[in-house]
């Protein structure tokens, strides 16, 4: 008798409106199929049940920060041993003051930050009486003071692609953003004035690819100018802030004053990967390696819910649609990988 084939490992892509990455990732995946067992394909949901079964291996997540239903829907994959990249609980529960404060802890070097009470709130809250456990008025001048004075930087605590970001320079000046800023909740932050600036990528939390990245223009240089210590250093603080959070998706952003990388902005999960802003060499990197760990975890029994004390109540899965390979488990931390000199 002939022998049964074997279900491909699938990798499902959950995208919005980018249109260079996906196709690119899809067909590099594909392309391999023969030697790996592994595929890769876009995603189709519309309402899902309890515990609903999910056909696919890993899923690769860029845009449910924005479609709360995709977010949901991760979540039970999760809960059925799927890998989510990235996973939907830490993603949910981030934002850019507990990043700070977390890798401040770490060790590394960070701009100091405040958390800032939000200007508005939804309907139903009573000034009076729901914020009873708030200080009014705040104390501006003291938390100005706590980052350094002006100019510091007001942003959206859980925001990405530089939006409602502000540079400010007088109390007035941080009034205006401030009484302009709703629903969202603001941290005040130290402003670095910076020499140079890298936009670290990292996948898998083991590779690593380092651009020199200039955020006033929105642009990547095609190579970097670090030396190799300084090198070195951003290398080791992206691995260390990508495996406390636990992203393996995510770019990191070093602010670099007289040699010291001030690490800015790290709560990237979905990050950039347009040809057009990166560039094609930057561009080709994250295609081939976003495919190498994808394959890599597909492959692998990594699961979303190991990390999770409810995941480790579970009792195994017999059967189901989610392949498990115990040949292929991982065993320990993966090393950083680094593809070429310098980069």
């Amino acid at each position: 008798m002939p022998a049964k084939k074997t279900a491909p490992l699938k990798i499902g892509l959950f995208v919005g409106r980018e249109w260079s990455w996906p196709p690119a990732f899809l067909e590099e995946v594909n392309r391999r199929t023969p030697e790996t067992g592994v595929i890769a394909e876009y995603m189709k949901v519309g309402g899902t049940s309890m515990n609903e079964d999910v056909p696919y291996r890993v899923i690769v997540d860029r845009i449910s920060h924005e479609v709360p239903y995709y977010r949901s829907y991760l979540k039970n994959a999760a809960l059925q041993g799927v890998k989510v990249v990235n996973d939907p609980f830490m993603w949910t529960a981030d934002d850019k003051f507990f990043g700070a404060s977390l890798v401040t802890k770490l060790g590394l070097v960070s701009p100091r930050t405040v958390a800032l009470p939000n200007k508005e709130y939804v309907p139903g809250i009573v000034h009076n009486e729901s914020l009873r456990n708030l200080t009014y008025p705040m104390d501006w001048k003291a938390l100005v003071n706590a980052v350094g004075g002006f100019p510091c930087v007001l942003k959206d605590a859980h925001g990405g692609g530089w939006k409602e970001v502000h540079i400010v320079h007088s109390m007035e000046e941080l009034w205006y953003r401030y009484n302009t800023s709703g629903l969202l909740t603001m941290i005040l932050q130290e402003f670095i004035k910076w020499d140079n600036y890298a936009r670290c990528m990292c996948l898998a939390q083991k590779d690593v690819h380092i651009m020199r990245y200039d955020p006033n223009q929105r642009y990547y240089y095609p190579e970097h100018d670090f030396p190799q210590p300084l090198y070195e250093r951003i290398l080791a603080d992206t691995l260390t802030i990508n495996r406390a959070f636990g992203y393996d998706m995510n770019t990191c952003e070093f602010a670099i004053k007289d040699g010291v990388p001030y690490a800015i902005d790290f709560m990237n999960p979905a990050p950039d990967m347009d040809v057009n802003s990166l560039g094609k060499g930057h561009f080709d990197w994250m295609v081939t390696h976003m495919a190498d760990n994808m394959i890599e975890l597909a492959q692998s029994s990594a699961a979303t819910r190991d990390g999770y004390t409810w995941g480790k109540q579970l009792k195994p899965r017999r059967g189901g649609s989610v392949a498990r390979n115990p040949a292929s488990a991982n065993t320990g931390q993966a090393p950083a990988r680094r593809t070429r000199k310098g980069t």
